[in-house]
């Protein structure tokens, strides 16, 4: 069986075809990666005595122990397994990312399953987590974790065990499985929620070697504990690859959850600052303007083909000054456009870090893991707060477009089913729910052609409105309210003086 692209809409793992549990009949080979550092020799024996029981044939895996600078040197406890081998890393802090990258590489087979060394598992994890890489190339598989006091049990216990691990644990204090408020919330991650990738456990997961390499792997940044997991599971997920959460890769970490809590906590609020610029998700990111991240969590392409130099300006300034200001802007232009233009362009926007004028890598090449995309014409960028406006009517459909008079488009697509549909010579529509949107909703007025506005300045009306819904705390209220105030007392101008411009500062 050759593993093909997934093809399920959204994340809906239950409609994957399966060959049934009962009868599957493992082919392909499997190589566990295990990053250690100063773990026990007994810690370790009684993670290599689980995998002795596992009944996956032997002969089709391998278990790559990655020792992550340990001092001294990691030694391999006594096995029957037939296929046991240790690499070695220099310590350079918490190198847990870098020892999974490590270990990827050194693996001699297609399905890389992670475990971390101080975790036990059940006879049927590996022969559980593989079934699914048999059938779908970019899924990644997770697995759940329980803590065990494992005083008194030696790898011999393990071994001889009659029956699961939950049996020889029955009487022993332990904690349950990790994520299952998350699980309830978004039914075992069939749901249209968009952060599925929070459920992903560093020490229990699996993946096809070529999508963790395409995924970028791990993270090597990460140098505390904490977060890495989440945050490859995120750029996984992003890529357009199948999250499936499979309780029956059941998992046992030696030692209570409580055990090290106060320092974990304590690296957490470091890791979660880290986390923030690269998780491009609400969930993680303060929703008031000024920041910006290294991964943006709306890339808004300018398609400039065709328009002239004046358009541009006004449509990055709107978009720059979007309610939604988590954002990159892109401008596009064909090969050989005018170089008069483009000098011009470059000279304006250059010097922004959130614009890009005329990049030589497309807008998924360049930003592969922000979490949507949005391509519009060059004249529709005067609408006011158009991504918000997109953002909102997409709801939680995969992709929504408004046409436009003259054949455009403006569009908002979720990043992982453009990634999906690129593997699945498909189209992002074909995962999930597509809508037709309103040009008039998104106040994108008027008939004109590329290169003319295809709206007007926004009526007071508007403005207004604009400014009521723009209010969410006391300092937002407070300079709408001095702004409504200088509207109403100002010196009426006739309309042949031309237009009367707000002062910056005052603008809702």
């Amino acid at each position: 069986m050759t593993p093909k692209p997934v093809v399920v809409r959204y994340n809906d793992w239950h409609r994957v075809e399966l060959p049934a549990a009962e009868t599957f009949t493992p082919s392909l080979p499997v190589s566990v990666v295990m990053p250690c550092w100063q773990t026990p020799p007994e810690t370790l024996a009684r993670t290599l005595a689980s995998l002795e029981g596992q009944t996956y044939p032997h002969r089709l895996f391998e278990v790559v122990v990655v020792d992550d600078g340990s001092a001294p040197p990691l030694q391999l406890p006594a096995s029957t397994l037939p296929d046991v081998r240790i690499v070695r890393q220099e310590r350079r802090g918490f190198g847990i990312a870098r020892a999974r990258n490590a270990g990827a590489r050194a693996a001699a087979h297609d399905i890389l399953l992670f475990l971390d060394g101080d975790t036990m598992v059940e006879a049927g994890w590996m022969a559980a987590h593989a079934r699914w890489h048999h059938a779908v190339s970019d899924v990644l598989t997770v697995g759940f974790r329980a803590y065990v006091d494992v005083d008194g049990i030696d790898a011999d216990a393990i071994r001889r065990r009659p029956g699961s691990l939950r049996a020889l644990f029955s009487d022993r204090p332990t904690d349950g499985f990790d994520h299952l408020s998350h699980m309830a919330r978004t039914r075992d991650l069939t749901s249209r929620a968009d952060d599925p990738f929070r459920v992903v456990i560093g020490g229990n997961f699996g993946i096809g070697k070529d999508f963790y390499n395409a995924a970028g792997g791990s993270d090597e940044s990460f140098s505390r504990w904490g977060m890495e997991d989440v945050e490859l599971g995120y750029r996984a997920y992003t890529r357009g690859g199948l999250l499936a959460p499979l309780r029956e890769t059941l998992a046992w970490h030696q030692g209570r959850r409580h055990e090290g809590r106060d320092a974990k906590l304590a690296s957490l609020r470091l890791q979660y600052a880290k986390a923030a610029q690269l998780i491009a998700h609400r969930g993680l990111r303060s929703g008031r303007p000024g920041r910006i991240f290294t991964v943006p969590q709306h890339v808004v392409t300018i398609d400039a083909a065709g328009a002239s130099v004046e358009p541009i300006p006004r449509a990055v300034s709107n978009l720059l000054a979007d309610r939604v200001h988590d954002l990159v802007v892109r401008i596009e232009t064909p090969p050989g456009d005018d170089a008069a233009k483009l000098a011009l362009l470059r000279e304006m926007f250059d010097p922004d870090p959130r614009v890009r004028v005329a990049p030589a890598r497309s807008a998924l090449e360049e930003f592969p893991v922000a979490s949507f995309h949005v391509t519009l014409p060059a004249t529709a960028g005067f609408a006011p707060h158009l991504v918000y406006r997109l953002r909102a009517a997409l709801g939680d459909a995969v992709t929504a477009a408004a046409p436009l008079p003259d054949g455009a488009a403006v569009s908002i697509t979720r990043t992982w089913a453009i990634h999906r549909a690129l593997r699945a010579a498909a189209r992002p529509a074909d995962f999930g729910e597509a809508r037709t949107l309103s040009a008039t909703a998104l106040k994108l007025r008027g008939t004109g052609a590329v290169g003319n506005p295809l709206i007007g300045p926004a009526s007071r009306r508007e403005r207004l409105l604009d400014g009521v819904r723009g209010i969410r705390s006391l300092a937002d209220a407070w300079t709408f309210f001095r702004w409504l105030a200088w509207w109403c007392l100002r010196p009426r101008r006739s309309r042949h003086d031309g237009e009367h411009q707000d002062p910056p500062a005052a603008r809702p």
